[in-house]
């Protein structure tokens, strides 16, 4: 399982509406005026350079392969105790072939109920991990809207965006993106400081 991009992109509509609410009027008299109260950010870019979301799609990515890994093992080792049981079910008595297959049953439906919970918690895992995420964009986007007077902020993704055009005068992803992985950058060296200051303990 990957994290999605298009689920990714979904949640990162933040500030203080939402491009329905937009009118091309206000757009146009905004900027004659102008002023920037508007602006936008590339979903896609903004994602696709945001270290922290990078680290978090390749740690769930690695840990997805792990389960998938052991899930498979766990599967071949069944199907194996499936063979010798029918290799070896001529010679048992009936008893014996009744209580080994009500086992081999029983196995099959742990699997699959072992199954379907590491994909629950991977799917749940995510989508927390999607709200750390978004909360951090909005925290920020509302702290720059403040810093700049910006009455709304947009949220672009070619194919799929209410918004047709823009002009790049009022694309933030660069800005949002360089403040963004400067926090980051900041809580991954204080976070490994504090590894090193234990280990010295």
């Amino acid at each position: 399982m990957t994290l999605g991009l298009a689920t990714a992109s979904a949640m990162m509509m933040a500030c203080s509406g939402s491009p329905d609410t937009v009118k091309p009027q206000d757009v146009a008299s905004e900027s004659a005026a102008g002023t920037s109260e508007i602006v936008y950010v590339n979903s896609d870019s903004l994602l696709a350079n945001y270290e922290y979301f990078k680290d978090v799609r390749t740690r769930l990515q690695t840990k997805a392969e792990q389960k998938e890994k052991d899930l498979r093992t766990q599967a071949e080792s069944f199907q194996k105790e499936v063979q010798r049981f029918q290799q070896n079910a001529a010679g048992m008595t009936q008893q014996q072939a009744q209580a080994t297959e009500q086992r081999l049953m029983q196995k099959q439906q742990q699997l699959q109920a072992l199954q379907q919970s590491s994909g629950n918690e991977l799917m749940t895992e995510e989508s927390e991990e999607m709200k750390k995420i978004y909360d951090r964009v909005e925290e920020y986007l509302k702290q720059l809207s403040q810093e700049e007077g910006y009455k709304m902020v947009l949220t672009y993704q070619r194919g799929n965006s209410a918004i047709l055009y823009g002009d790049s005068t009022l694309d933030i992803t660069e800005r949002v993106v360089s403040a963004l992985n400067k926090t980051y950058e900041g809580e991954k060296a204080e976070a490994d400081k504090q590894k090193e200051e234990e280990k010295k303990k």
